[in-house]
């Protein structure tokens, strides 16, 4: 099978077209660190903005420790076309009562198996950008994303 021959965006697109990527994909692959052991998984973004993604999690996940000994993690989002968007940066807990009430709001599933929003098992991540890099398939070179 010949690959199609790539084309590069111009600058301007790249952020359009990592954010329909994010879209598109909806479901990122989660990595982070258990001591020198990487761990990924797939996770269900329950808010995004721009680049900056938050996602919802028990505090018994295995995540939840991993997390707080490295908060340094990255997500990788893959479409159909298999074009992708790594966003590395790190995960805060929210605390912003506001935010949690804004997402507590706009996920139902949150509020069927949790209950209330201030239940002690729940921890909200926001995922802040340091780099976000998009890459269309067959380029086989990322393009760095302007965040801000």
């Amino acid at each position: 099978m010949t690959p199609p021959a790539p084309t590069t965006p111009q600058p301007e697109e790249i952020p359009a077209l990592a954010r329909q990527v994010m879209a598109e994909a909806r479901f990122p692959m989660l990595a982070t660190m258990d001591g020198e052991q990487p761990r990924l998984r797939p996770v269900s973004p329950v808010k995004v903005e721009g680049f900056t993604v938050y996602i919802a999690n028990l505090r018994t996940y295995g995540k939840t420790a991993e997390i707080a000994a490295n908060p340094r993690v990255e997500l990788c989002y893959l479409n159909a076309d298999h074009d992708q968007v790594r966003i590395t940066g790190r995960a805060e807990i929210v605390t912003d009562p506001g935010v949690i009430g804004g997402i507590w709001q706009a996920n139902p599933l949150l509020r069927r198996y949790l209950g209330t929003a201030d239940n002690p098992a729940l921890i909200i991540y926001r995922i802040d950008p340091q780099r976000v890099r998009y890459m269309k398939e067959w380029a086989l070179e990322y393009h760095e994303v302007t965040v801000g």
